[in-house]
């Protein structure tokens, strides 16, 4: 049963704050406050799933455009080589808000050494990579 207090659901309905980097009918786009490399994004649909396994065919497509979209900015606002799109399904699996999400992480797999949810960004520092990624987004 989905969680409607988990902390990305509080930032859809806008009760908690984000970072936001993009938003279109289907999904939001925000900075990860704990990332594990600067540039860190995460995309969540706007739909009460907790798992991909959750999110109905139809919602899959939306979701996977917004995906792409976002994953291009982030690549070419931080000056990425390339990008890692990770997403976790179940707590056995990692998954730490029970919402379903894509993380955007600019670099590779060697970029993640780094633990995630280990260490709060400042905010200021957030702000200005979600510029540069937004700039790539307006093109």
């Amino acid at each position: 049963m989905y969680n409607t207090q988990n902390i990305f659901a509080k930032i859809l309905r806008g009760e908690i704050p984000a970072i936001k980097v993009y938003e279109d009918a289907h999904t939001l786009a925000f900075m990860d406050i704990m990332p594990q490399v600067n540039g860190h994004t995460l995309v969540i649909p706007k739909y009460e799933a907790e798992t991909l396994l959750d999110l109905p065919p139809e919602w899959l497509g939306d979701f996977m455009q917004g995906v792409q979209k976002v994953a291009a900015a982030v690549k070419a606002g931080m000056q990425a080589p390339g990008i890692v799109l990770l997403q976790l399904n179940g707590t056995a699996a990692g998954q730490s808000v029970p919402h379903l999400h894509m993380h955007i992480i600019p670099g590779s797999l060697i970029d993640l050494r780094k633990p995630h949810a280990h260490t709060m960004a400042k905010p200021e520092d957030l702000e200005h990579y979600a510029q540069l990624i937004k700039a790539h987004l307006a093109l």
